[in-house]
């Protein structure tokens, strides 16, 4: 499944976007089982990395992979709307987010972006890959699968393109849709955008 949706590649494009930077604190919302935080640690052992995760089963799965990694990350549970009661406004220089929000109400997408831009530092940078605009008759009817599976109401605003007008709302700046990567459930977009310093 991973192969077909061409994970390795939209990953290895979210983490050249991050660049990590050794004790910079990168922050991971909806991290799942883990492969990302992984991925920017093996790039930069110096980082502090924390993954967020609601799902304790899942932080478990994450825990482990770490474990037999040796890699020294910040598990937490945790709700993305409620960042900045976990970690405190200002805290991070760097959030990321995949495959997270196109599965949220559209009130919960802007709670996480404006809980994503609370625990930011000004200048922070944020980097989000998931199912953006699905520009092409291919692409739509392949997003259909994902749509069956977290239901329409919640995934056509993705699909419609929303997310850099939701991310432009939440407060940042300097957003663009940086890559898109087809896959065999839709096309990925990786989204960069800052908090404006100051």
């Amino acid at each position: 499944m991973a192969a077909l949706l061409r994970e390795r590649l939209w990953r290895g494009l979210l983490a050249m976007h991050v660049a990590p930077r050794p004790e910079e604190v990168i922050v991971d919302v909806g991290c799942g089982t883990g492969s990302q935080a992984l991925l920017l640690h093996r790039i930069e052992p110096a980082a502090h990395i924390i993954g967020i995760d609601p799902d304790p089963r899942i932080l478990a799965v994450a825990r482990r992979k770490a474990r037999a990694a040796g890699a020294p990350i910040d598990w937490r549970r945790g709700m993305g709307d409620e960042l900045a009661d976990g970690l405190g406004a200002g805290s991070a220089d760097t959030a990321v987010s995949s495959l997270v929000l196109h599965q949220c109400p559209l009130p919960m997408k802007r709670a996480v972006l404006a809980a994503l831009h609370t625990v930011l530092r000004p200048g922070g940078r944020l980097v989000l890959a998931d199912y953006g605009l699905q520009r092409t008759r291919l692409m739509r009817t392949a997003f259909r699968f994902v749509q069956l599976a977290d239901g329409r109401a919640d995934t056509q605003p993705n699909a419609d393109g929303i997310l850099p007008a939701l991310i432009t709302g939440a407060g940042f700046d300097r957003v663009r849709e940086a890559e898109v990567v087809s896959t065999v459930t839709g096309s990925i977009s990786v989204y960069v955008a800052r908090r404006a310093d100051g």
